[in-house]
């Protein structure tokens, strides 16, 4: 007879004398990673890291800085300095621009949350007509870049009087066709049927079934989705720089305007970009939970 093995992720508990548990459990045991493995890890950190510690290099620096030869690999101490000349330089309008840039990314970020997790749970868990050429459709939509769409959308909301204004960056982002696809993937592989179909049996309506089925499963892939979303809505230039004036704009078309001049301080600019950078980074740290939780709950039911 051959021997059974341990699995190789097992968890031992010890046993007490007295039959009780005592509680604690050994080391995972599994294959541990490899010098090479740390060594692509690092690339990629020291990869991600290098583009934000150049640009506080020459942020820190002064307007001769970039083009120095010799230029010192530490920061310098013009940073503050070079930060606050973002801040109150009144072309930019700073505070505006940031406000604009939460409040906006935030309600495009919520709704794309809200309209994919209910086309998602539509797609994935209803059977309608027509239901799969329906999605595919939805799909095909990515493959239309947005440029195409511009003169089209600049007239409408020209007639509509709302060029100008935050509102018509807000109105055509409101809903995702990514957003759809990713959360009608999620909720098909994670929600089983028969968990719809118990719950039906139970006297809940479709909608409390969406609500307290639906929705508890769909909060990891959600999380992502609003962080890629937000991220992306942030980061928008084109648009907005279409449709917004120099009174109203977002943060990028704000900080487009610090090398509008015929001579371009890159100590400035890139001060300004790392500001522009900081909301993204508090937001990563206080949603990084969720966000490794649905990269994990992916893998698994993956």
């Amino acid at each position: 007879m051959s021997a059974i093995s341990t699995p190789p992720l097992a968890v031992v508990e010890e046993n007490l004398p007295n039959g009780r548990r005592s509680g604690r459990t050994t080391k995972i045991r599994g294959v541990r990673a490899g010098f090479w493995v740390y060594v692509g890890l690092g690339v990629v950190i020291v990869s991600a890291i290098f583009p934000y510690y150049w640009s506080f290099l020459i942020g820190s620096g002064d307007a001769s800085t970039i083009n120095n030869p010799n230029m010192s690999w530490l920061p310098g101490g013009n940073f503050i300095a070079n930060a606050l000349s973002v801040v109150n330089d009144p072309a930019v309008n700073f505070w505006l621009a940031l406000w604009n840039s939460i409040f906006s990314s935030t309600v495009i970020a919520a709704s794309v949350v809200v309209f994919s997790t209910l086309a998602g749970w539509a797609f994935a868990k209803l059977r309608f007509p027509g239901g799969k050429w329906l999605l595919a459709f939805v799909v095909a939509t990515m493959a239309v870049p947005m440029q195409l769409g511009v003169v089209p959308l600049y007239i409408l909301f020209s007639d509509l009087g709302w060029t100008g204004q935050i509102g018509a960056i807000i109105v055509p982002a409101l809903t995702s066709a990514f957003g759809v696809f990713w959360m009608t993937q999620y909720l098909s592989q994670t929600v089983p049927d028969e968990l719809i179909e118990a719950a039906r049996v139970d006297g809940a309506s479709m909608i409390r079934t969406f609500w307290t089925v639906g929705v508890t499963a769909a909060r990891p892939a959600a999380a992502m989705l609003f962080l890629f979303t937000f991220v992306g809505a942030w980061n928008q230039f084109f648009w907005p720089f279409i449709v917004l004036d120099r009174q109203s704009p977002t943060l990028p078309v704000a900080l487009s305007l610090l090398q509008s001049n015929y001579f371009v301080d890159y100590s400035i600019v890139l001060a300004g970009v790392l500001l522009a950078t900081i909301p993204l980074l508090i937001l990563f740290a206080f949603a990084g939970k969720q966000l490794v939780s649905g990269i994990m709950a992916g893998a698994v039911k993956g």
